[in-house]
């Protein structure tokens, strides 16, 4: 850093423009990689090259149309996150506990596991791996160079899925060998302690053949009052016939920023349901793709979110046809009050040769404020003729009739739109199988309007 820069002035690049976080944070990195693979240390110098030399989006980008790009231009960098407290840690590990019916569970505090529950020995000797992905490298290297962060990101964030790749050094690996199946969830939660720290969290999930498994994970602020920044990313592969559901839910701080990377890969007849819960954060963006690699295999991809306040959440989807007789269903619904914004753009691709695609994709806001806004922007890129595919969204305000119906049982208004924001958003609650889950996210979105 030159002797005339302000240490709390903001890292530049080599394109000229502020950075994310502080230029230090490799080397922190990087001096605790020794004992790791080189090829491990090789791509993350590559990634932190690559980080640095992308700019930050701009407004020609059609890939973040609508977002606030000024959000990003913070005028002082993060710090990579320090390690909590003990005292710290004692506190979140005792307040992580929201779901009850599990297989086990890991906890990162910071990057830094903390706890981790032994799999039963069933599982165990039946191949079931639940460990960090530092582990994992060194034990399982040839699994993780196979599906760590195997697919490019195609939405735009290049710049965050690079930082990502180059710091993570927090993240849960699972690995479900073929046949096997975990009837309960195996649970992770990703901690953020400290204001202006910067958090990389990653969970990496492969099913092999027939494998069945469902993966929930939590990304939180330890305290409101914590600003924190967020570039986390979770790669979901199924292999022929497997069987994933992958739920999560953020409550990052109202004044904290966030990035989710969601990489989702599914090969003949299998089949993925992912569910993502966004509660927290001042800005938070969502990139999820979904590649139908196999005939028969599909994909249902559904979000919730509510946006009070300033927030605001920019979802962006994918939803790629590589192969015939694949299918893919997205529903995002969005409730937002006060001048709360959301962003949806999605894209269905049909690839040539991938005929008989039956893929959906919906988005739907409910504006419970007249200065709330939300942008929808579906698309659909198709390039087989034998194919069915819809896409729309809409935008309603809550129901005038259904509001005096409430007020006149003496309801007040503000319990009167949370009922209505639970009964718009049980369409997606009900697909869950999991009773249990279903429960857990009702209780979070309850949370929020607490």
């Amino acid at each position: 850093m030159p002797a005339s820069q302000s240490p709390a002035a903001a890292p530049v690049s080599p394109a000229g423009e502020p950075q994310l976080i502080a230029p230090s944070a490799f080397a922190t990195v990087s001096a605790k990689l020794g004992h790791l693979p080189a090829w491990w240390s090789d791509l993350k110098r590559k990634a932190w090259a690559h980080h640095l030399e992308l700019p930050l989006p701009g407004r020609t980008d059609e890939l973040w149309r609508f977002s606030n790009l000024k959000g990003l231009r913070f005028d002082e960098p993060f710090a990579l996150a320090a390690p909590a407290s003990a005292e710290i840690v004692r506190a979140l590990v005792a307040r992580s506990n929201l779901v009850t019916e599990k297989t086990a569970q890991a906890i990162y505090v910071n990057d830094v596991r903390i706890a981790q529950d032994t799999l039963p020995d069933h599982l165990t000797k039946a191949g079931v791996i639940f460990d960090s992905i530092e582990n994992a490298v060194l034990r399982h290297s040839a699994l993780i160079q196979a599906h760590f962060m195997a697919q490019d990101s195609a939405l735009g964030s290049q710049k965050f899925t690079s930082l990502h790749r180059a710091l993570t050094t927090g993240g849960a690996f699972i690995y479900v060998p073929k046949g096997v199946e975990v009837n309960l969830p195996l649970v992770v939660y990703h901690w953020a302690s400290g204001s202006r720290s910067a958090v990389f969290p990653h969970t990496l999930v492969v099913a092999e053949d027939n494998a069945k498994v469902t993966v929930v994970e939590f990304r939180q602020s330890a305290s409101e009052t914590d600003t924190t920044f967020s570039a986390g990313l979770n790669d979901v592969y199924a292999g022929p016939g497997a069987q994933v559901t992958y739920v999560s839910g953020q409550r990052w701080s109202r004044s904290s920023f966030g990035f989710q990377g969601n990489e989702t890969i599914v090969q003949r007849d299998g089949r993925v349901q992912s569910l993502g819960l966004q509660l927290g954060g001042r800005q938070v963006r969502t990139e999820s793709h979904s590649r139908l690699q196999g005939p028969g295999s599909n994909s249902q991809m559904l979000s919730l979110a509510i946006a009070h306040g300033d927030q605001e959440f920019d979802q962006r989807t994918l939803q790629t046809h590589q192969a015939p007789h694949t299918g893919s269903d997205l529903l995002y619904k969005n409730a937002l009050f006060d001048q709360g914004r959301t962003i949806f753009s999605g894209l269905i691709v049909v690839d040539p040769g991938a005929q008989k695609t039956d893929a959906y994709q919906s988005n739907r806001n409910l504006l419970c404020s007249p200065d709330a806004e939300s942008n929808s922007l579906p698309g659909l890129e198709i390039e087989a003729n034998d194919v069915r595919c819809t896409h729309g969204a809409t935008n309603g305000k809550i129901d005038d009739e259904q509001m005096f119906y409430l007020a006149a049982r003496g309801i007040p208004r503000p319990v009167a739109e949370e009922l209505l924001v639970f009964g718009f958003f049980e369409e997606v609650l009900n697909k869950l199988e999991n009773d249990h889950l279903h429960a857990v996210l009702r209780d979070l979105i309850q949370s929020k309007f607490a």
